[in-house]
């Protein structure tokens, strides 16, 4: 069963593509690769999570290694832990955002640094193929018990300002959120929740806000309630996406520039920012004259998070809703950005200002959203829309990781493989409607005249 594997963890539907051998030998060979001695492990709410915590953990004590078992967490306080207190080695079962029959591991090194495919995920799934045994140590390894709450509430506690005046509509999707939501935010008065019992069959709405379905409910709820602000969190609590007070939806790469108003503005911290290669070029623009240096990288925490440290950068975000810290140990807190963010709201409140104007001022372009195209030929088709378009006219930007970006005067695409599925997701933002739409239809001719793509 080694389906579960991809580029930024092990994640796929519990039982299918993997199950509690898998679980066990993954948990059995952690301390072997990153040569630890303990390692820290949480878990989430999903009905899966104490069947597969039971099987990693008997991995790692089976290989000498000590257990620090910090029970339901999110997927950030996982990272907190490993950093905080010094571990070489820890996991967070989850499956983030997927429905409920999914379940898998993210898996971390010293500083929270991520373990994806490529820094030994690929190697751990190798020795599981190739049968390696796994004997009992002489000496096997010892569980601990560790609450590790309040630490991780205290340290979030740092940034939290003056909220007070705000009303505000929070979805904790029934998943980790439900830990520390309330004792930080506070409960009752002007803050209205959804969905605040954790439970892992996700009964309400699948724990993805990216899907629109998932957030119509808090969308009412901001306008029943009249709120300045929507927040709703994933299932992990890793990721986190915001509505404004006319109850729409705002795209997650926006915020990142909207963030600059706190580490620009309120902290004085100018320098180099991170966005993933789906954000808007509007990003750049807005935080140029701030004094911030833009960086644009490959999509997913096992990339960013390095990236971000690599260049020392304050802050960085992607279009899924994660965004990074340089005082979070450089990984992602979904807690952090929205603590931040409504901290920015409480501000924009005291200057007569509401979100949607703040975001108005950011927004420059016509965004098309990502765009999925089925289809099995993903490397051709990509070369092929690359190569119509910059046959046309002269690009004046051109990245190739994770797919292509190629910008032009007036509009700009990425095109880039799933690495989980067979699609190829395209992005495109024009200076006009007319235009985008003219580049959507162009691409689709290609894909679907010349690959026999579907959308």
């Amino acid at each position: 069963m080694g389906n579960a594997f991809h580029a930024y963890d092990i994640r796929g539907i519990y039982g299918t593509d993997w199950n509690r051998e898998t679980a066990y030998k993954v948990g059995y060979f952690i301390p072997r690769l990153l040569g630890a001695g303990k390692v820290l492990v949480g878990r989430d709410c999903r009905v899966s999570s104490d069947e597969i915590f039971e099987a990693a953990t008997r991995g790692i004590l089976d290989a000498g290694a000590d257990v620090y078992n910090i029970g339901l967490s999110s997927t950030p306080m996982v990272y907190f832990g490993t950093a905080n207190y010094g571990f070489d080695a820890s996991i967070q079962i989850t499956a983030s955002h997927n429905p409920a029959e999914y379940n898998g591991m993210k898996v971390s090194t010293t500083d929270a640094q991520a373990v994806g495919f490529d820094a030994g995920l690929g190697k751990i799934k190798g020795w599981i193929d190739e049968g390696l045994p796994t004997p009992v140590a002489e000496k096997r390894g010892t569980m601990h018990k560790m609450d590790i709450l309040d630490d991780y509430l205290a340290f979030m506690r740092k940034f939290v300002g003056d909220i007070s005046g705000l009303t505000i509509a929070m979805d904790l999707s029934n998943g980790m959120a439900n830990l520390f939501a309330k004792q930080i935010f506070g409960e009752g008065g002007n803050i209205h929740y959804l969905y605040d019992t954790l439970d892992g069959r996700f009964p309400n709405h699948e724990p993805n806000p990216l899907v629109e379905k998932n957030c119509l409910d808090l969308e009412a709820l901001v306008v029943k309630t009249k709120a300045d602000a929507g927040v709703i969190y994933d299932g992990d609590a890793d990721r986190v996406m915001f509505i404004d007070e006319k109850g729409t939806f705002i795209s997650p790469d926006l915020m990142i520039a909207l963030m600059g108003r706190y580490f620009v503005g309120q902290r004085g911290l100018k320098g180099i920012v991170l966005q993933d290669i789906r954000s808007s070029k509007a990003v750049g623009e807005y935080l140029a004259p701030m004094g911030c240096e833009m960086r644009t990288w490959k999509v997913g925490r096992a990339f960013a998070a390095a990236k971000l440290r690599e260049i020392d950068g304050v802050w960085g975000g992607e279009l899924a809703g994660h965004y990074y810290f340089r005082d979070f140990f450089y990984s992602d807190s979904g807690l952090l950005a929205s603590i931040i963010l409504l901290n920015i709201v409480a501000d924009l409140r005291k200057e007569g200002k509401t979100l949607s104007q703040a975001i108005s001022e950011i927004v420059r372009y016509k965004n098309s959203g990502e765009i999925n195209f089925r289809l099995e030929d993903k490397a051709a088709a990509m070369d092929a829309v690359r190569d119509h378009f910059s046959a046309q006219e002269k690009p004046t930007a051109y990245m190739d990781f994770d797919g292509y970006r190629v910008e032009f005067p007036d509009w700009w695409f990425n095109i880039r493989p799933s690495n989980t599925e067979p699609y190829l997701r395209f992005i495109c933002e024009a200076t006009s409607e007319e235009l985008l739409k003219e580049k959507i239809r162009e691409t689709e001719e290609i894909l679907v005249t010349r690959f026999g793509a579907k959308r």
